[in-house]
């Protein structure tokens, strides 16, 4: 199953979180336009990486289990072209998704 939910950011704009029940495990995202965050299933070292050439915005939270714990969460790792911006690790994903748009 697959959720789709807006979520309306402190400073006023419009992000689109993203939910998919697999079996024994949920996939969570929420997007902007520019980069995103996601559950500890996104590999921050592979965009990092393999991926260095694609500038990916991404940040990734571990431990949360809905889209609003995403939100509130800190996030353990983001890539740098994310930190070139200025999301850094320990940022709530809620003020990392406000840099990212």
């Amino acid at each position: 199953m697959m959720r789709m939910v807006p979520f309306t950011l402190e400073n006023g704009e419009t992000v689109l979180g993203v939910e998919v029940k697999l079996p024994k495990t949920t996939l969570l995202a929420i997007m902007t336009d520019k980069g995103y965050i996601m559950c500890g299933a996104l590999d921050v070292s592979l965009l990092n990486e393999r991926l260095r050439d694609r500038e990916i915005l991404a940040g990734r939270a571990v431990g949360v289990r809905t889209l609003e714990e995403l939100l509130a969460a800190p996030l353990e790792s983001v890539t740098t072209t994310a930190e070139s911006i200025g999301v850094v690790v320990g940022m709530k994903g809620s003020d990392a998704l406000q840099l990212m748009l």
